[in-house]
């Protein structure tokens, strides 16, 4: 399913960005540019940090970026940015930020499976740290 939804079109590394708005701002117009999302969502994956804080930085140096599902998301998607330089996004233990996937799901269940696949990469030292060093696309589809 990775294969899938992270393709070229929805990969972007060594990307600059100013603050943990623009990483979410980056990462969610890759999907929109599929048309895998309205504009709405992006704004969605915004407010849930603003409400709830920085929980969707998962682990040292993984953000990953979603909300609710909703009429906002056309299909299951990902996206994923690896920045350069890491951004802060106000978590205590796991800041700062060098890779950011954005997730949308179009019901409670259906990206599931597609979160699974994602949880056993980032879960593989090995595997992050080819992420965090990619210099290619290749690279990331590689992996995957």
């Amino acid at each position: 399913m990775l294969r899938e939804l992270l393709t070229p079109e929805t990969i972007r590394l060594n990307v600059a960005a100013r603050d943990w708005q623009e990483v979410t701002d980056i990462a969610g117009q890759l999907l929109l540019d599929t048309n895998a999302i309205e504009p709405h969502y992006i704004e969605a994956m915004k407010d849930t940090i603003r409400e709830l804080g920085p929980y969707v930085v998962i682990a040292p140096g993984i953000a990953l970026l979603h909300s609710r599902p909703a009429n906002d998301v056309h299909r299951i998607c990902m996206s994923l940015v690896t920045l350069n330089p890491p951004v802060a996004f106000g978590h205590k233990h796991n800041d700062p930020v060098v890779i950011a996937i954005a997730l949308g799901g179009v019901d409670e269940n259906s990206h599931i499976d597609a979160l699974a696949q994602i949880a056993d990469i980032l879960s593989n030292d090995e595997k992050v740290k080819r992420i965090r060093e990619a210099q290619s696309v290749e690279d990331i589809l590689s992996l995957l």
